[in-house]
């Protein structure tokens, strides 16, 4: 077990800035018990890493504990995860020179969540399996999918993790799933081959920034800008990434900005004054709770298993 203590140099609030690496209730690689401690898995570039963080607020520092081959780097990388090198001093200034031109509320929730901040990963190929299972279904069939997924072929979690946790497989092991395990996931063959096809170019993947990652992601069949969006939100923890493309987004940004809902062209619109935080814009939105009165069916969930 390795140990650091890490204090950041402003508000941090560590469940909110860690939440979008969560994928769902019973997430594998991602889990808080009792204690209130977050735990986190990882295949770093050493092996795999289990993590353990917890915000001591008395003396102001993270106390985060390692696992695995790749407890230092986890450890090493920690600064990053938790958004050191997010430019949110920089977005709080925009805010303030916008808020007169119709946008209160931003300069109002940038205000209330001042300790969320957008932290990278660093793990692209672990960041873009999980979006591409949420590829245009609900999140709890994607959840499942990666449940399972992670059950069958993940490893279990260095160190004295929760019981269940699994760390993130290896290309080489996603490259083999068969068809047959897939579809047990309750993942069609669609979203299946863009992930094995995404599989032999995860070493180039990774040692990309995140505006070229957006190219070769783009690049590969079956991922387009929503996916690659909410891969590099995480991986490279771009606060410009804006997902367009989502069932929700747009809706949810126009109605928050204007009372109205509108669609991707006029969310881009929307989020424009804001150029290079865009998806924080959105992040900050989605955690505040607001939403747009529903006035029609929600997406339904399917199950490819019994197709």
């Amino acid at each position: 077990m390795l140990e650091r203590r890490w204090r950041p140099d402003g508000p941090l609030d560590v469940r909110t800035t860690m939440a979008p690496h969560r994928r769902g209730t019973g997430d594998p690689a991602w889990q808080i018990t009792p204690d209130g401690a977050i735990w986190r898995t990882s295949r770093t570039p050493d092996g795999p890493g289990t993590l353990r963080l917890v915000a001591d607020a008395r003396e102001g520092v993270v106390v985060a504990r390692a696992w695995g081959p790749g407890a230092g780097w986890m450890l090493e990388t920690l600064p990053q995860l938790l958004g050191a090198d997010d430019q949110v001093a920089e977005f709080r200034r925009l805010v303030e020179r916008t808020a007169s031109g119709g946008y209160e509320l931003l300069r109002e929730l940038a205000a209330r969540y001042a300790g969320v901040r957008v932290g990278r990963t660093s793990r692209v190929f672990e960041a873009l399996v999980p979006a591409v299972l949420e590829q245009k279904v609900v999140g709890r069939e994607a959840w499942r999918a990666w449940r399972w997924l992670l059950g069958r072929y993940g490893e279990p979690a260095p160190g004295p993790a929760p019981a269940g946790m699994r760390v993130f497989p290896a290309p080489e092991v996603w490259r083999a799933v068969p068809s047959w395990d897939w579809h047990r996931a309750g993942a069609e063959a669609v979203r299946a081959r863009t992930i094995v096809n995404a599989a032999p170019h995860a070493a180039k993947l990774e040692a990309a920034g995140s505006a070229e990652a957006d190219r070769l992601l783009r690049a590969l069949p079956g991922i387009g800008v929503w996916t690659s969006a909410e891969t590099r939100q995480r991986a490279h923890g771009d606060p410009d990434a804006v997902s367009v493309g989502d069932y929700h987004l747009p809706s949810l940004v126009g109605w928050s900005l204007t009372g109205r809902k509108t669609d991707d062209a006029g969310m881009l619109e929307l989020l424009a004054p804001f150029s290079g935080h865009r998806y924080r814009i959105t992040r900050l939105l989605e955690i505040s709770g607001r939403r747009p009165p529903a006035r029609g069916p929600r997406m339904p969930a399917r199950d490819y298993r019994s197709f």
